[in-house]
């Protein structure tokens, strides 16, 4: 059952915005919000949740020791990323650290942006939705659709990386065909911005219908 902020007064439709890496979920998120749909983005919220001094902050660090900080006092994400890539139980208890903080911090924004905009369509920028398994969190699911090889030549371009190293990187999250047999909804962002463009604002329509006749399940 998705989460609803204040049910008894609002009527906001949460959507899930995902996709695979390099597919352009900020292009399409981005289009999303000129239209009037307000984002939540949880990687924002993921940095936010571990600033130094937070309790997630302190329990990473009593989990992992000091060499899981920078030198600047920040959590050293690199070097987080190498322990748990290595090593799946300490990766589920980084989650277990984490996941429940990013889920309050974004009941509490969708609270705040409910209260101003009743009727508001929310997006939730949730990179892997499927992955983590937070589809109950929202009520409609979109993804951001290019073909692994596209995805692999864009992050080769954007991150000047090696093939082999992309392919590695695309290994840890779900297949984006498979993503896509997942969604209520798939905008195809393999051609150009205007075709891209195009779509969100059919998505749109959709969206702001389902809210007029109130066919949030």
């Amino acid at each position: 059952m998705p989460l609803r902020p204040n049910k008894t007064k609002t009527n906001p439709l949460l959507l899930g915005v995902t996709g695979g890496i390099a597919s352009g979920k900020t292009t399409v998120a981005n289009f999303l919000k000129d239209l009037g749909a307000p984002i939540i983005d949880f990687d924002v919220i993921a940095r936010q949740v571990v600033e130094p001094g937070t309790p997630s902050f302190r329990a990473i660090v009593e989990l992992f020791g000091e060499e899981s900080v920078d030198r600047d006092g920040h959590l050293d994400r690199k070097r987080l990323s190498e322990i748990v890539f290595q090593d799946e139980q300490k990766r589920k208890r980084l989650e277990g650290i984490i996941h429940p903080r990013i889920v309050d911090t974004f009941i509490s924004q969708s609270n705040e942006i409910a209260k101003k905009v009743p009727d508001a369509i929310i997006q939730a920028v949730i990179p892997l939705l499927f992955e983590v398994g937070l589809q109950h969190l929202v009520h409609k699911t979109l993804v951001v659709y290019i073909s692994r090889e596209k995805q692999i030549e864009r992050l080769i371009k954007r991150d000047k990386i090696t093939r082999d190293h992309a392919a590695n990187i695309l290994k840890a999250q779900l297949p984006i065909d498979e993503k896509a047999g997942m969604a209520d909804f798939v905008i195809n962002n393999e051609n150009s911005l205007d075709e891209t463009k195009s779509q969100v604002e059919e998505l749109w329509k959709t969206l702001i219908k389902f809210q007029k006749q109130n066919k949030i399940l």
